[in-house]
């Protein structure tokens, strides 16, 4: 009786060359990083990690601490908010000129040079923005406006304009382009097109990465915070320096609650948008 041959994938081979690709890769990478995660579990680092989180518990619960992080959490909140909000008012009419779509001269195939280099550029204007991390914008803000939320806000609206806008062209350049080059090819203006043809068709696209966007703001804050930019991270940053590690494990705990806020508040508008 003839046994049936074993079932062998045929993409093995090719899958475990693109393993030892990567490995090869980034092993240099990782020497140049000085990357050593065996140091974690020397016996020093296990000693300092064991006194660390033994000042942990039992956690702050004063009164008075307690109020004060509630009033940092919504300093928080409300700084990643205004920020993303001040970041929208940029990216919009940033986007709407970096995207191709709505360009009149693009209809005919080729680019007028005049709005092409208009619209190059914006896109390096928001390649610039988004570049530069949101904490080197804070620790900028923070030495002209001073300590306090107003760098902090500043920080999340100058990185996440670059962020949106580049997202919100490249989600108006995929889109089916048909009706909205109908529009401008019978005398439509760009706005008309857009509102008529565009946005019907990407609101729940650029809706869900605007909300998404919104809840990795809410992290940002509190690590501007560290810095100097208000909120529940210079809370932190001030109870780490003084070694209260009861009061740091009480604001780990709020921030994780409100991050899972901020994801459940994200997802049940992602669902009423779907």
């Amino acid at each position: 009786m003839r046994h049936p041959e074993p079932i062998r994938d045929p993409a093995t081979a090719v899958r475990l060359f693109f393993i030892l690709v990567s490995v090869f890769l980034l092993w240099p990478l990782g020497v140049a990083t000085e990357f050593r995660p065996w140091a974690l579990f020397e016996s020093e680092s296990i000693q300092a990690t064991v006194r660390f989180l033994g000042t942990f518990w039992p956690i702050a619960d004063d009164p008075a601490f307690l109020r004060l992080i509630a009033r940092e959490t919504w300093r928080t909140v409300a700084m990643a908010t205004v920020g993303i909000s001040l970041a929208l008012v940029l990216a919009i009419p940033l986007s709407l000129i970096a995207a191709r779509v709505l360009s009149l001269s693009g209809l005919t195939g080729t680019m007028d040079r005049v709005p092409f280099w208009i619209r190059q550029s914006v896109r390096w204007v928001l390649i610039v923005l988004r570049s530069i991390p949101e904490l080197v914008w804070a620790l900028v803000f923070v030495r002209v406006v001073g300590l306090g939320p107003t760098a902090g806000v500043l920080a999340i609206a100058l990185t996440y304009a670059g962020m949106l806008g580049k997202v919100y062209a490249e989600i108006l350049e995929s889109a089916d382009q048909h009706s909205s080059r109908t529009l401008l090819r019978n005398g439509s203006s760009r706005m008309q097109a857009f509102f008529h043809s565009l946005l019907p068709t990407c609101a729940a696209e650029l809706t869900s990465y605007t909300v998404y966007r919104w809840e990795c703001a809410i992290r940002s804050s509190v690590v501007l915070g560290f810095v100097g930019a208000g909120g529940l991270g210079q809370e932190m940053d001030n109870s780490m320096k003084m070694f209260a590690g009861a009061e740091v494990a009480t604001m780990l705990l709020v921030f994780i609650g409100l991050v899972a806020l901020a994801d459940r508040a994200s997802a049940t508008i992602r669902r009423v948008i779907g």
